[in-house]
């Protein structure tokens, strides 16, 4: 069996074989199969809410941290059309032209409501220099009753693959709760950490029930986790599932829980997405290892 160090060198190459039920390779990186297809997914992605800058100097650290996501095996690249100041689209086009990268790519974008949907849809592919997106989801449950159909009318005819939703908010679990219960969604989007596991309760069972797709923004809990852990040394007993550094830590416990298809913490450096990669090898906690986990970061 290769050691982490050998994967990260080969670039993820080994990828994809001998699945678990929680899609775990026995060599490589940690996929997730799409309840909606059955399609694997790399289980980990980039957030790109910063993203909007304007200068060379600035967009070079951004290229360099997507050519080494890709490199390393990632796939999903989540953005919208206010991330940045509205720069971040562009930006993600440009970039990924550049390198040359977009087939290798998951463009998980969003509509938002500030426009009808199929002009927004439109302005988005224009500026991912794309013709398509694998998924595009309604921006923070924003005019679901105009932007889903639009949504569903545009998966008909073939301008996207999936379709879904999204929420940072726990005022709006239960509204998202409802929308799960009614409405046929192939992914969900939500806010869950180590430190904010309100999720658990009650959307991802259901995400589980329904078969939908979830991705997770704000995996470490707006940097609070780091705060926490800023002068704790990492617990001796986390390499039981291969975990190196608190960063891995916190990712590997959210994708301990099987509901979860793929993390999207913000990423704009290199190291960072090694590091971040590095959660998505190896063993991932189980239950009893998970309470463990909740109940250091309790104590702190």
């Amino acid at each position: 069996m290769l050691t982490r160090r050998q994967l990260l060198a080969a670039g993820g190459a080994a990828a994809g074989l001998s699945l678990s039920p929680l899609g775990l390779a026995a060599e490589g990186l940690i996929r997730r199969t799409i309840p909606a297809s059955g399609e694997q997914l790399v289980a980990m992605g980039i957030g790109t809410n910063r993203y909007g800058v304007s200068t060379a100097e600035a967009k070079a650290p951004l290229k360099a941290t997507l050519a080494e996501f890709v490199r390393l095996g990632g796939q999903l690249i989540d953005t919208a059309p206010s991330y940045g100041k509205g720069l971040s689209e562009a930006v993600l086009g440009e970039l990924t032209e550049e390198l040359g990268i977009r087939d290798q790519l998951f463009f998980a974008t969003k509509v938002d409501g500030r426009m009808d949907g199929p002009r927004q849809m439109a302005t988005s592919m224009e500026k991912l220099k794309t013709d398509r997106a694998e998924l595009i989801q309604v921006h923070n449950l924003r005019a679901l009753d105009t932007l889903l159909p639009a949504l569903r009318e545009a998966q008909t005819d073939g301008l996207i693959k999936y379709v879904g939703v999204t929420t940072s908010r726990h005022e709006q679990f239960e509204q998202l709760e409802s929308v799960m219960r009614s409405e046929p969604l192939d992914f969900v989007q939500l806010n869950y950490s180590l430190d904010d596991r309100q999720a658990v309760e009650r959307l991802l069972p259901m995400a589980q029930d329904r078969g939908i797709a979830v991705l997770v923004n704000l995996p470490f809990g707006r940097g609070r986790l780091f705060e926490k852990t800023a002068d704790q040394p990492l617990p001796a007993w986390a390499a039981e599932f291969d975990c190196q550094t608190w960063g891995q830590f916190f990712l590997k416990y959210l994708l301990g829980h099987p509901a979860v298809t793929c993390p999207i913490p913000g990423t704009r450096k290199t190291k960072h997405v090694v590091d971040n990669m590095g959660a998505a090898m190896g063993a991932v906690p189980d239950e009893a290892m998970r309470k463990r986990q909740e109940a250091l970061i309790d104590a702190l």
